[in-house]
C-alpha cells in the first residue's frame, strides 16, 4: 500500500518521526519485561510535554541510561544524576531523573521477588490487547488501577494518564483509529505468555 493512501490515526501524519513510530512502534503489544519498563520510564518523561519530544531524544535518551539497562540504572548515584543534569539531548528534570533510577530498584526488586514485570502487566489487563472500540479517551479504570499498583510499588510520574498513554504505546490498549491500517495488526497479536 502506497504510503500516502494509507489511512492512520489523527495526529500522527505531522512529522515523519511520529508518522515513523505510528506505522512501526505504536500499538504493537510488547511483553518484553525491560522495553515495558524502558517505555513506562520514557513516558515518565513525557509528562507534561509532546511525545514527539521524547520521540526525538530516545535515542540520546538511550545512552544516557545505558540501554536502559535496570541493574546499570539502579546503580546509578549523585554523579550521574549531575551528569544527566548537564545532558541537553534529554529531558533534564530532577525528579524524573530521579524517579527512572528509583524506578529501575523497584524492577529489580520485584525480579528478584519473582515477579515478571511483563506478565503482572498483562495480567491487569487480561493478557491480551484489549480492543477500544470508543472515542479517545485519556485514562481508564484500569490504568487507574495500574497506577495505584505501579504507585504502591513506589514508581513516580505514574499517574492514570501517564499509564493510559503507556498501555497505547505498548499495545496494551489498542487506541488505533477503526479506519487505521495499524488497527487490525495491533488487534492480532497475542500474549507469548
Amino acid at each position: 500500500m502506497k504510503e500516502q493512501t494509507r489511512t492512520r490515526c489523527r495526529g500522527s501524519e505531522s512529522d515523519a518521526l511520529l508518522r515513523a513510530y505510528h506505522d512501526e512502534e505504536w500499538g504493537v503489544p510488547e511483553f518484553d519485561s525491560r522495553a515495558l519498563w524502558e517505555l513506562l520510564m520514557l513516558e515518565g518523561f513525557q509528562a507534561g510535554l509532546a511525545w514527539i519530544t521524547v520521540l526525538r531524544k530516545r535515542d540520546t535518551f538511550r545512552k544516557a541510561f545505558r540501554n536502559f539497562d535496570p541493574k546499570k540504572v539502579a546503580r546509578f548515584g549523585e554523579a550521574d544524576i549531575a551528569r544527566l543534569m548537564k545532558n541537553p539531548g534529554i529531558i533534564r528534570a530532577r525528579a524524573k531523573i530521579e524517579a527512572t533510577i528509583s524506578g529501575a530498584r523497584i524492577y529489580l526488586e520485584m525480579q528478584n521477588a519473582g515477579i515478571d514485570f511483563s506478565t503482572w502487566v498483562w495480567e491487569m489487563a487480561g493478557g491480551r490487547p484489549i480492543q477500544n472500540e470508543g472515542p479517545g479517551q485519556a485514562e481508564s479504570p484500569l490504568s487507574a488501577t495500574i497506577s495505584e499498583e505501579l504507585k504502591r510499588r513506589g514508581f513516580k510520574f505514574v499517574g492514570p494518564v501517564i499509564v493510559y498513554a503507556w498501555m497505547q504505546a505498548a499495545g496494551i490498549m489498542n487506541d488505533h483509529a477503526s479506519d487505521c491500517f495499524r488497527r487490525k495488526f495491533c488487534a492480532s497479536a497475542k500474549h507469548r505468555g
